[in-house]
C-alpha cells in the first residue's frame, strides 16, 4: 500500500513539473516559464514573468496581454537609476530574430498586473492572454510561485520609483 501511494505521488510530481515546464509554440514563437509572484492580501499589483524565443527571422513585438485575475496588465521595464529602482510602462517590447527574452524578477522587462482580483498564491494557476504584433494572439498558463527578495513588500515598495 505504501509503495502504491509513494507511486501515486511520484506520478503527480512529475505532471506538476511537467505542467510547470510547459512550453507553447505560436508560429516562430516558443513562449514557456510563465509565472507569477505571490502576493500580499491587500496587495493591488503583482508581476509575471515569462520566456519568449522568436527562431524565426523576422522580429515581432508583444504589444499587450491580459487576464482575468487583473484588472489590466502592463508591460513593464525596469531599470537600476542611481541606486534606485525605476520602473515604467512601455508599449510594446520588441523579440527580434533569433533571439530569446527572459524576465525575471528585478531585471529587465515583466508583465504588470494592476487591479489583482484576489492575492496570487503559491501553486494556483491562471491564464494569460498575450497578444502579439505579427503572430497574433495565444494563451498560456502561469503558475504561481513563492520569490523572495527583489520586489518584495509589493512590486512598488523599497526604494522602487514608479515613472516615466
Amino acid at each position: 500500500m505504501q509503495f502504491r501511494t509513494a507511486l501515486t505521488f511520484a506520478a503527480a510530481l512529475l505532471a506538476s513539473s511537467l505542467a510547470c515546464a510547459q512550453e507553447h509554440k505560436l508560429k516562430d514563437l516558443l513562449i514557456s516559464d510563465a509565472y507569477a509572484r505571490a502576493t500580499m492580501p491587500q496587495q493591488q499589483a503583482g508581476g509575471a514573468f515569462i520566456t519568449i524565443e522568436n527562431k524565426g527571422k523576422e522580429a515581432d513585438k508583444l504589444v499587450g496581454a491580459s487576464t482575468p485575475v487583473a484588472k489590466s496588465v502592463e508591460l513593464h521595464t525596469m531599470a537600476m537609476d542611481n541606486n534606485v529602482m525605476k520602473m515604467r510602462e512601455v508599449s510594446s517590447i520588441e523579440l527580434k530574430a533569433d533571439s530569446k527574452l527572459v524576465m525575471k524578477p528585478g531585471d529587465g522587462y515583466h508583465l504588470m498586473l494592476m487591479g489583482l482580483q484576489q492575492p496570487l498564491k503559491a501553486g494556483e494557476k491562471f491564464p494569460i492572454t498575450l497578444t502579439f504584433e505579427k503572430s497574433g494572439k495565444t494563451e498560456v498558463t502561469a503558475v504561481v510561485r513563492n520569490i523572495q527578495g527583489g520586489m518584495q513588500g509589493g512590486m512598488h515598495g523599497g526604494g522602487m520609483h514608479h515613472g516615466q
